[in-house]
């Protein structure tokens, strides 16, 4: 009997909407199957041929930020059931660390990432793709308390940057992703009914897989 193909599950949203709760909440809830969760963030490009200050300038919230073709490659490579070596992002030197970390197939592959819904590519390997939708007030909030309290940001950076590049990028390249979802879940981790419907259809494949 053929070993039938891994379930991808796409979860995006806007920075702060909380599409990681929505992914832990779909992980937690399978913890006899194998599963696991592979992160868009890991796969910022290597800027080590620029700057120190060039990186610094970097749009992380632009599709030009990511380097989808690697993605792509590992993702098609856990379908055919091959284990990954997945780039960790250094965040401090603004590019790609030396190091990496394997990544062994799994049933289940949640896609976590703001722009996963924009590469047509990348959606064509999904099985049900989400869109957390959280109101725009909720999520400044949320990224506020993060990065200040996670990455030592000061109040003035963080709302800075959302202004200047958070803001226009979401209204511009992630939003515009919502038509391509499956399924839209309002307000993420605190959003029972949305996930429960979500890991009732998740169960489903995995029986019929």
């Amino acid at each position: 009997m053929t070993k039938s193909k891994p379930i991808i599950i796409g979860v995006t949203g806007g920075s702060g909407s909380g599409k990681t709760s929505v992914s832990r909440a779909i992980f937690s809830n399978f913890p006899d199957h194998s599963i696991m969760m592979l992160e868009q963030d890991s796969y910022y490009k290597d800027q080590s041929h620029l700057s120190f200050e060039e990186r610094l300038n970097t749009n992380y919230d632009h599709p030009f930020a990511f380097d989808n073709d690697l993605l792509i490659e590992h993702v098609e490579k856990l379908l055919n059931y091959e284990a990954i070596e997945k780039p960790v992002y250094d965040y401090v030197e603004h590019t790609r660390s030396q190091v990496t970390i394997v990544e062994e197939p799994k049933e289940v592959i949640i896609l976590e990432g703001i722009l996963i819904l924009e590469d047509e590519r990348l959606r064509e390997l999904m099985d049900i793709k989400l869109y957390v939708d959280t109101d725009d007030d909720i999520r400044i909030i949320r990224r506020i308390k993060r990065d200040m309290e996670e990455r030592g940001r000061t109040l003035d950076s963080v709302i800075e940057q959302y202004l200047t590049v958070v803001k226009p990028m979401y209204h511009q390249f992630i939003e515009p992703t919502k038509r391509y979802a499956d399924i839209i879940v309002p307000e993420g981790g605190e959003n029972h009914v949305a996930i429960d419907l979500i890991n009732t259809k998740v169960a489903s494949f995995l029986n019929h897989n």
